[in-house]
């Protein structure tokens, strides 16, 4: 398409083709950085194959698929162009970027005359269920004089139509409007398909921009050449809106704002943007009434129609800031002192990426919370992604962890899924249908596995004994399979289903026996009959005659029993030290952290002998429960692959341990939730 060729004209005529060293990164240049990031539809990152440089860039999808949105500031009557790839303007000069776990922050040099800070915010709240339903982000600008003279300084942005349809070819319709003290663009597929995608963006829903209403603010719908020619030559823009609704990609129409800032000296002057989607239905879901029925948007149970989530959304910016600042202090300073700054490198960084995952739906007295498997193959509620995904969510606030099993023990206590062992998953992202005829992807064990574990997890942390009990029996019909299964797994899948089946897997076999312990627990909280603590003891001494190299030097336990040759990273151990067990012999996190050391890779320590790829997120899960120095190995090989790797997508979960690239000949995972995981060793108990 013309934009990506448009892109490759600016940067040349810019003149600075490489223009990394440029720019400071704070506390490290990302894969990619998170831009508008708050559910699966609203997820759009600058990727990194642009050095991490916002101007002469088009900010894009998870996918890859670019979403037009383009920034120009103009200084002394001089336009510049501080995002986007729209051909003309001059780029300016990219000073820093810095990010936290709500905020990317970018700052430029305009002309040696002015300072601009543009700051891309999206609030996280884990205990504000009704904001957190919105998928709106902020942006700001601020401007500021740079050499001690006043200069006169307009902002300007805009979005184009790529934003509603996947499908280029589909019409849009727009329209704009006023509410309060606010002005705002809207604009929509012609053709709504509810709960329908193309090339995973939605395609239903309202997007809107919007601004404030004051002096100095002028707007206009209409071509992209027209309108940024527009603002190029007159600084300000028409207050006209283009009548000729037509598709995304013939004559690309835009929807711009710009602001007179007027004279512009030595202290910032800001104006606010915010930018998102709006739908009614967020969710087809099969719960106890076995049929599909349209769940709505949560944040309908709060906002009484798009208008007023729009106003009260921009009106709440100081709110939000304030409450973004705490929480991205808050992690900074629990991060550093758990593990040192390189923790932090990479905790603050998968915030926006797992919650940018969630869909939150249903009403105020019955929320849910539907998680997308991004980018693997868009499942919905996928429990091994839940899994690796909890820690941050017992961390922030364990109650979200009820919030996304809801809906996986709603379609199984419903009867219409029949095979003995958990689902995999409730079918493709938006439409959560389960799977009547058990042809789910099958990973038994797994799942029996995660779904008691994250059970009393959640129930531990919040207290909440009785959700235990109204899910007993499920939960126990669960552990009886573990009972006839986890000892000696027979050939299936783990969650690193891409390496393929395997029997005897040492590491699945442990989960599904923690499972077992804390299935226990569960029946001694709940005064049921314990019939699987015995047993889970029982297995756990065998499971250690048959997992451990005793012969090798260090010992270590094996990929699969009785294979001398091979190893693997034994994450699973994690949830006993979750879950205050104290089932495991410290004897074995031991061997394991003297081990690891001896196998590392530039990057990280290889998930088994397999392949050289590792998975981050099972890396924190086992530098979590390490020695301390051994945990430190991980988090810091781990903290220089974010700033050193090759991939320069949202941060991917699966990379070549030696090389930071993605894996070669493997699947090209990015912007999975799995990066909650970052949390794991935030969310041990104290």
């Amino acid at each position: 398409m013309r934009f990506v060729k448009m892109a490759a004209v600016a940067l040349a005529a810019s003149g600075r083709a490489v223009v990394v060293a440029a720019s400071a990164f704070i506390p490290t240049k990302p894969p990619a950085v998170p831009l508008a990031v708050r559910s699966p539809y609203l997820n759009a990152w600058l990727q990194g194959d642009s050095g991490c440089i916002l101007p002469g860039s088009w900010p894009r999808f998870w996918t890859g698929q670019i979403q037009g949105w383009q920034g120009l500031v103009a200084v002394d009557g001089t336009v510049y162009n501080w995002m986007g790839a729209a051909p003309g303007p001059a780029l300016v000069d990219q000073t820093s970027l810095e990010y936290s776990s709500t905020r990317s922050i970018f700052t430029f040099n305009v002309a040696g005359k002015v300072n601009l800070t543009v700051t891309f915010l999206s609030p996280v709240y884990p205990d504000d269920l009704g904001r957190q339903s919105l998928q709106f982000s902020y942006i700001s600008a601020k401007a500021k004089s740079s050499d001690g003279a006043s200069h006169s300084v307009q902002v300007y942005m805009d979005v184009s139509g790529e934003w509603a349809s996947g499908d280029l070819s589909q019409v849009v319709n727009w329209d704009s409007g006023t509410a309060g003290d606010i002005t705002y663009h809207k604009f929509f597929r012609a053709n709504q398909a509810e709960f329908a995608e193309s090339g995973e963006i939605a395609s239903w829903g309202n997007w809107y921009l919007s601004t404030s209403s004051e002096k100095g603010m002028t707007w206009q719908i209409g071509q992209d050449t027209v309108v940024r020619g527009q603002f190029a030559d007159k600084r300000t823009l028409a207050n006209t809106k283009d009548g000729n609704f037509r598709s995304v990609s013939s004559n690309w129409p835009v929807f711009a704002f710009s602001h007179d800032l007027g004279n512009v000296q030595g202290s910032d002057v800001e104006r606010l943007f915010t930018l998102g989607v709006t739908q009614d239905q967020v969710i087809n879901f099969a719960g106890h009434s076995q049929s599909l029925a349209p769940v709505p948007g949560l944040w309908l149970a709060y906002y009484n129609d798009d208008i007023s989530a729009v106003s009260a959304f921009f009106d709440d910016y100081q709110h939000a800031s304030s409450v973004s600042s705490s929480l991205d202090s808050h992690i900074q300073t629990d991060s550093v002192k758990a593990a040192g700054n390189n923790y932090a490198i990479v905790t603050t960084l998968a915030v926006r990426q797992t919650f940018g995952a969630l869909q939150y739906a249903g009403t105020a007295s019955k929320p849910y919370i539907f998680l997308k498997e991004i980018s693997s193959n868009s499942d919905i509620q996928t429990v091994d992604v839940i899994f690796p995904a909890y820690p941050i969510f017992i961390y922030l606030n364990a109650t979200l962890g009820k919030y996304l099993l809801d809906p996986l023990f709603e379609n199984q206590e419903s009867g219409s899924y029949p095979n003995a062992y958990a689902e995999h998953d409730l079918g493709t992202f938006p439409v959560a249908k389960g799977y009547p005829a058990g042809d789910d992807e099958a990973m038994p064990l797994e799942e029996c596995g995660n779904m008691i574990i994250m059970t009393l997890a959640y129930a531990q942390r919040t207290g909440d004994i009785s959700y235990l009990s109204a899910h007993y029996p499920k939960l126990s019909q669960w552990a009886q399979f573990l009972v006839n299964d986890s000892l000696i797994p027979s050939t299936q899948l783990s969650t690193d289903d891409f390496a393929g089946t395997l029997a005897n897997q040492t590491n699945l076999a442990i989960k599904g026996i923690i499972g077992l312990k804390a299935m226990s627990n569960i029946a001694s909280l709940t005064k049921n009959k314990d019939t699987f603590g015995t047993v889970a003891d029982m297995y756990l001494a065998n499971w250690k005659q048959y997992a451990i190299n005793n012969n090798a030097n260090p010992p270590h336990t094996t990929l699969s029993y009785g294979d001398n040759n091979s190893h693997g990273l034994l994450y699973n151990i994690y949830a006993d030290k979750l879950l205050g067990l104290n089932f495991i012999d410290q004897s074995i996190y031991d061997m394991q952290s003297k081990f690891y050391p001896t196998v590392a890779l530039k990057y990280a320590v290889p998930l088994d002998t397999r392949h050289t790829w590792a998975k981050s997120d099972w890396e924190m899960f086992a530098a979590a429960v390490a020695s301390t120095e051994t945990r430190d190995m991980f988090i810091s090989k781990l903290a220089n692959w974010v700033g050193e790797t090759s991939s320069d997508r949202a941060m991917t979960d699966l990379f070549d341990a030696a090389t930071g690239g993605f894996p070669q000949d493997g699947p090209t995972f990015v912007a999975r939730p799995v990066m909650g995981g970052m949390f794991a060793l935030l969310a041990l108990p104290d």
